[in-house]
């Protein structure tokens, strides 16, 4: 039984590796080692995740997956966790969280004892992922609340463009000698960042000719 640690932000302004030395405190108590760390900034939201589904498919059947808390493994809707579950149970894949205290037994070593809290740590998950779902959509909403309120008053200003990033970002994609993983690890942003310029390039092309 391997232990493969999933690290996650939601944005490259944050720190993904904030609750590294949590899981390896967590491990070390329990005599336990972990084999890998997989870190990203992606949203919770989202399934388009390559270092977790990286990680499941590095995993062996009835390794364990462990996490600091539940929504850093899903903010997702209903459909597609249902579809993340099913990768993980598809290979066992035992997930443990830190503020899951039902989720520790996963890591004992007994079998017995293994499978009478895996129903019962299958139900709190699905529970635990339904309020990160919830509280997301809470956030969205106050946000989106927040712009209406800042327009109104006419002190909204949006996004700050980050021009400097964006050429870049072009110029790699103008180059061809990059994947767009490979542009994300350079420049240091997000897939839709680099989707968005690479619309952006392809309408300019365009006009172009």
């Amino acid at each position: 039984m391997f232990v493969h640690a999933y690290l996650r932000a939601s944005t490259k302004e944050q720190d993904a590796t904030r609750a590294k030395a949590q899981l390896e405190a967590f491990a070390a108590e329990r005599g336990l080692t972990i084999t890998a760390f997989y870190i990203e900034n992606e949203s919770g939201a989202s399934l388009q995740r390559p270092k977790l589904f990286e990680l499941i498919a590095d995993a062996t059947v009835g390794d364990i997956l462990l996490i600091e808390q539940v929504d850093r493994l899903s903010r997702l809707n209903e459909s597609d966790w249902s579809k993340l579950k099913k990768s993980l149970n598809d290979k066992h894949i035992k997930v443990v969280a830190l503020n899951l205290p039902t989720s520790w037994m996963m890591t004992a070593t007994d079998e017995t004892t293994a499978r009478m809290f895996d129903a019962i740590n299958s139900m709190m998950l699905d529970m635990l992922a339904a309020i990160a779902r919830k509280d997301y959509m809470i956030r969205r909403e106050r946000a989106a609340q927040g712009v209406q309120k800042a327009k109104a008053e006419k002190k909204y200003r949006g996004r700050v463009e980050d021009t400097e990033r964006n050429t870049l970002i072009q110029k790699h994609l103008r180059a061809g000698l990059s994947s767009w993983n490979e542009i994300m690890a350079l420049v240091g942003c997000s897939r839709g960042t680099v989707a968005k310029q690479a619309a952006l390039l392809k309408a300019l092309n365009s006009g172009e000719h």
